[in-house]
């Protein structure tokens, strides 16, 4: 073993012993059972039940096994056979369970285990095994060199900074013939325990570098269906962001083509809108202002019969001229005064007398009248209203 294990075996063992302590194996045990149970026969059958032990225990020169938690045995033969009968009677108990999930404990008799209950510090919990060989000579009447020995930390209370733990010792001479003999059959043993009711204590008192090397082709394939359960659950969230980042990307494109119709909608409601502003200032100005026809039918009813006009002229700016004759052109000011739709009206240069007709030539401006908008629709109707 490297010296990196070395230094990392006390804390994995610390970590095994809270795992251990912990209520999450009964709770993961008892999850696994339930979720097992849910599968078909069929299913279960090929997933195996995990580890299945086995308890093997020799007394009067026999041999009996019986399966973990049921006192009823499943074979019983004589140490008297040999190897192969043996070993065909531990392989007809065994029928049913997969190879790889065969376990066998060897159970020694109570009277050969010696059993002390001791407290030590908390400090003594990260390496149980070193501080038990330094305590054996003192609890037990033999050495560390002469048994093998286990220790587990109990449940029951402790003074305060210590804590309880149970030291468990078996000499060397009385287990080393059971595990030659067993060896000699072909026999693997897997632990070397106590029996406790219908099952076994818990311990291994097995010694160190004997425990034989088993294959676990079943955990190379859970390991391999947890790695492929790990990689599928990558690709799906892969390909969710990928399908969200393609879904946001899509949004993005309708917001833009939306936004670039809206700011079309925009344009035309702002034109219309200008449009019709315009429309309606046209219009306005065209109520407000009076006609050519509507001047002249002012002019029409203002001026006297035996006045005439030659000329007349109305620009964009309201200007308004006219040229014609009148016996008494002076009098015309008089009478354009009291006009809705001239106002300012003057003459442009000087009164001539015609020789030809006798009346007087003359030309006059003035300035189309500009109503309030309020009243533009109130005074147009007044100008025509002035019709006979």
């Amino acid at each position: 073993m490297s010296a990196g294990m070395q230094s990392l075996r006390p804390l994995l063992e610390q970590t095994r012993r809270g795992w251990r302590a912990s209520p999450l194996p009964a709770f993961f045990a008892w999850w696994g059972g339930e979720l097992r149970a849910l599968l078909p026969p069929r299913w279960r059958s090929l997933l195996g039940e995990g580890a299945s032990w086995h308890l093997l225990e020799h007394a009067g020169g026999d041999w009996r096994l019986r399966r973990s938690g049921q006192a009823e045995p499943l074979a019983r033969w004589s140490d008297s056979l040999d190897a192969v009968a043996q070993q065909a009677e531990l392989a007809t108990a065994w029928q049913g369970v997969e190879r790889e999930d065969r376990r066998l404990a060897l159970l020694l008799p109570a009277a050969a285990v010696l059993r002390r209950t001791l407290q030590l510090p908390l400090a003594a919990r990260a390496n149980l095994r070193q501080v038990a060989a330094f305590e054996m000579d003192r609890q037990t009447p033999f050495s560390a060199a002469q048994v093998y020995y286990a220790v587990r930390e109990l449940a029951q209370p402790a003074a305060a900074g210590r804590c309880a733990v149970e030291l468990l010792a078996v000499r060397r001479d009385t287990l080393d013939p059971l595990l030659e003999r067993l060896h000699v059959l072909g026999i693997p043993v897997d632990a070397v325990d106590l029996a406790q009711d219908a099952g076994r204590l818990g311990v291994d008192l097995l010694p160190p570098g004997q425990a034989p090397h088993r294959t676990r082709p079943r955990l190379r394939l859970n390991l391999l269906l947890a790695a492929a359960c790990v990689l599928l659950l990558l690709l799906s969230m892969g390909s969710w962001l990928r399908n969200r980042e393609s879904a946001l990307a899509q949004m993005q494109a309708q917001v833009e083509a939306m936004h670039g119709e809206a700011q079309q909608v925009a344009n035309l409601r702002k034109q219309l809108q200008d449009d019709a502003g315009a429309a309606g200032f046209l219009a306005q100005r065209k109520a407000q202002r009076a006609t050519t026809l509507g001047v002249l039918l002012d002019l029409t009813r203002r001026l006297p019969s035996s006045a005439w006009l030659e000329r007349f002229s109305l620009d964009d700016n309201g200007q308004v001229g006219f040229q014609g004759q009148s016996p008494q052109a002076a009098k015309l000011l008089d009478l354009l005064k009291g006009s809705p739709l001239l106002d300012n009206a003057n003459f442009q240069g000087s009164i001539q007398s015609d020789p030809a007709t006798g009346k007087e030539r003359f030309y006059m401006v003035a300035q189309l009248h500009k109503p309030a908008p309020e009243h533009a629709g109130a005074t147009q109707p007044a100008a025509g209203g002035s019709a006979p």
